[in-house]
């Protein structure tokens, strides 16, 4: 491997590290957003509950877009190399693209006020099974995020 090999290397790596730290820093949000949701029961009708609900579904779909269109677009662009990243990658991206959709559907039906008024009475129901999704999501993206951390080549 030449000098010019190593450099790009090194700067794919920082620059996947760097991605890795965007996308924790957005899943944080999210399960703080999640967390403070999940407090406000019983829920109401009323503009705090809508506004957190909405805040809740601005913070997931910003964590799932970012999963997939930074991290994930190393693996689906070809340019990841490493045999051990690919071999987790074609395990758990799978299982993450059906969490995606799983989300998608539940800010569809909770992204604006009206769609919120209209579910409210499903809410709880809905943000336990979205808590078992995410749960499912982070354990799988965690497994992948492991392997890319890894010093090795």
């Amino acid at each position: 491997m030449n000098m010019t090999t190593q450099i790009d290397i090194s700067e794919r790596r920082s620059q996947s590290y760097q991605l890795i730290d965007e996308l924790m820093m957005l899943r944080t949000e999210m399960l703080a957003q999640y967390s403070m949701l999940g407090s406000a029961r019983p829920f109401e009708k009323n503009d705090e509950t809508i506004t957190a609900i909405q805040d809740f579904c601005q913070a997931l779909v910003d964590y799932t877009a970012d999963a997939h269109f930074s991290l994930y677009r190393f693996i689906s662009e070809g340019k990841e190399r490493r045999a051990q990243v690919l071999d987790i990658a074609n395990r758990v991206y799978p299982k993450i693209s059906e969490t995606t959709s799983i989300i998608i559907t539940f800010n569809d039906k909770y992204d604006n006020q009206k769609h919120c008024e209209e579910s409210l009475g499903m809410l709880e129901k809905d943000l336990s099974y979205i808590g078992e999704v995410l749960a499912d999501r982070i354990e799988n993206e965690d497994s992948l995020i492991r392997v890319l951390r890894s010093e090795r080549k």
